[in-house]
Parts: structure tokens; sequence; C-alpha cells
């Protein structure tokens, strides 16, 4: 692995930033082992919390950045006092939350996000790293505290993660719906070009070279590659491209109860795009509930109607500070339902490749199937 200059962020002494878990592209439980640690189990909390002994060993360049920042804060009790929480819910990395007693109500907390092995194939992480910079210098996400070789240190928010319920309430789906447009609206640096269709094709290269004849066959991967030009062929023309989140899944998602602020996390997968793609692929997630006993298994009763779609759409389009025509909005959803076929091919391909390069877990392969299933079953409905 390369190595990274060990970094961090000091700060200053009186500084009392509040920080809080991402619950971040949180779509499946627990992760791959890190080497040289002695981890003991507990019994998660209704936050899916899991406690790791003192003893486990987070990387030591990550304890080095910890201790340093530990050392910049005068409310803290034993600098090296630090209880380490394994967040349950991410899907692509490690995640801990750190936090250091205090003499005050409220204990010291950061985030530690170690990077998942093999992943490299769904994006470029030293993009996402600017990202997440570029993000917190915008004020919309967590803080970049410091960075060593496979890993990160983040702000910590004080604020809740939506469950998967919280995406069909009427009034927090409309603070989505209004955050998602100043999200697109943002000007984030690099070429302005969707790149969907360059990952659809990548990753489907990947899946076949990973994929014995029969599984091709059987996932039917050998058709994907026509129907992604196909899409490519319908979609491409007008394509209103933005900055888009293209994974907005309710873990991606924070809300300040006290000012009904809505933040969204996790950049992984963050690249401009047909904003209608973002959209699509946030409805698609309605049918995802991670946190249960069978994360994998989705369920399409639960993917919203029309009235809820429209409702979403004439927010998302008012939030610009102007009011859209229904006819406006007829003809954008006719693109987002399109764009759902995009995303079942996308993460179906994701849980062919994840099968392969992810130890979470998840049954990637069972979630593939889901996905490329409803893709045949849509692709009648919206072409």
């Amino acid at each position: 692995m390369q190595n990274i200059p060990l970094t961090f962020a000091p700060l200053p002494r009186n500084c009392s930033c509040a920080l809080k878990p991402n619950s971040p592209r949180f779509l499946a439980q627990s992760f791959h082992r890190l080497s040289s640690c002695r981890v003991y189990h507990k019994r998660a909390t209704e936050e899916s919390l899991v406690m790791e002994s003192i003893g486990s060993r987070l990387p030591a360049e990550a304890m080095k950045i910890l201790h340093s920042l530990a050392s910049h804060w005068d409310d803290i009790v034993d600098v090296d006092g630090l209880q380490v929480i394994r967040l349950k819910g991410a899907m692509t990395n490690e995640v801990y939350q750190i936090k250091w007693p205090t003499n005050t109500e409220h204990s010291r907390k950061v985030l530690v996000r170690i990077y998942g092995e093999g992943v490299d194939v769904f994006f470029d992480r030293e993009l996402e790293i600017r990202t997440f910079e570029f993000m917190s210098k915008q004020r919309q996400g967590p803080r970049l505290l410091g960075r060593f070789s496979n890993g990160r240190i983040e702000e910590f928010i004080r604020a809740r993660t939506l469950s998967a319920c919280d995406l069909r309430d009427p009034d927090i789906s409309a603070l989505i719906a209004s955050k998602l447009k100043e999200f697109h609206d943002l000007d984030m640096p690099g070429p302005k070009k969707a790149l969907v269709w360059d990952r659809l094709r990548k990753w489907l290269n990947a899946a076949r070279s990973m994929c014995s004849a029969e599984e091709t066959r059987a996932l039917r991967l050998d058709a994907i590659e026509e129907e992604i030009e196909t899409l490519y062929t319908c979609l491409a023309a007008d394509q209103h491209i933005a900055f888009c989140h293209n994974d907005l899944q309710y873990g991606n998602i924070m809300i300040d109860e006290d000012t009904r602020s809505i933040t969204i996390i996790d950049y992984e997968y963050a690249c401009y795009n047909p904003f209608m793609f973002d959209i699509a692929n946030h409805f698609c997630e309605m049918a995802a509930d991670y946190h249960t006993e069978t994360p994998h298994i989705l369920d399409y009763s639960k993917y919203p109607d029309l009235e809820e779609r429209r409702r979403f759409l004439h927010v998302y389009l008012r939030s610009s500070g102007k009011q859209p025509v229904n006819s406006e909005v007829d003809n954008i959803l006719k693109e987002v339902d399109k764009y759902t076929l995009a995303s079942h091919l996308l993460w179906g391909l994701w849980g062919v490749i994840s099968e392969r390069v992810n130890e979470i877990d998840f049954d990637y392969m069972e979630y593939a199937k889901q996905r490329f299933q409803e893709y045949w079953l849509q692709k009648l409905k919206v072409l």
C-alpha cells in the first residue's frame, strides 16, 4: 500500500466542536479484520454499536493522531482513556467512534474510518478525499481532522442518522429534497461530465472477470453490456449534469432534531452525474433496510408511490426559487423512472464485485440478484 505522509489538523485549545457519528454508506454490517487486533464483542445497543475492548489496537498512525488531537482539548480527563466503539452499518469501510471522558456534561468524540481492502475498483480514493475536503470547506459535512495511510479521522456530528422509515416521512422527505438540490448546486472542481456510464462499463468488466462462466450465465452479465448502451442512447442526449452523491440511502443522511437541518455524509461515490440519476437512486434506497437480520433483502413495496415521488420533485424544484408547473414535474419524473434502471444495474454489479472483494457479513450476491431482477421487471414498464 502506498505510504501517505502522516498529517493532522490540530484544534485550538478552547475548541468546542460538536461531533457525532456518521452512519455511512450504511448498507450492511460488520467488516474486515484488523491485523493484530483482539476484538471482544458485546451485544449492540439499539443504535447498533459494538464496544471494542480497550486492548484493541487501531493502526499506530491513527492512535498517534488521536493522541495529538486529544492533547489540544482542555476538558479531557485522561488523554489515554479513550473508548473505542465500532459502528455497525458501514459497508465499504470500518468505522469507529472514539470518545474520551471529560470534566463537562458531554464526552469528546471523533470518528475513525479505516478504508476497506479491495474496494478501489469502485472509486478513486484520492478523489473521494478531495471531495470530502471540499465538502468540509463548504460546511456541508464533517471536518477532516487527520489522515493516515489507510484511513482518516473525522469530526463527529451531533445529529441523528436517519432510519429506513424516516425516508417515508413526508416532512423529512421534504427536508431531504431541499438539501439534495443544495448539494446538486455545489460547484465541485473537476470535469462536469456524467460518470455513471463509464462507471457501469468499468464495473461490468470487473464483474465479468471475477465470475465463472456459469455465474455469468445465471446473472445474465453478457446481456448487460447491451442494456447499458440502450440506456445511454435513451438518456444521454439531455442529462442535466450536477454534482451528485450517488448513494443517498438513509444511513448517509443525518438530521439535527433541534434545528431540523439535514447533513448528507459519505462521499465515496460522489461525482458529476445527471441529477435525475441521484433522485432515482434515492427512491430505490427506500426499498432497503440495512439494520435488519437480513439487510440484503429489498422490499419494493416500500418504493415511493407516484404521489410521494411527485411531492419530492415539487419540493426539489421549488428549492431553486421558482414554482414548478405540473408538466415539468411529470417530464422529470419520467426521466427519473428511466434512471432507476441505471441504479439497479450499477448496484447489481456492485454486489457481484463486492462478493469477491469485501469481507463484510452481507449477502452481496443475493442483493445483486434482486437488483438485476428488478431491472428486468421495470424495463418493460419505463422504456
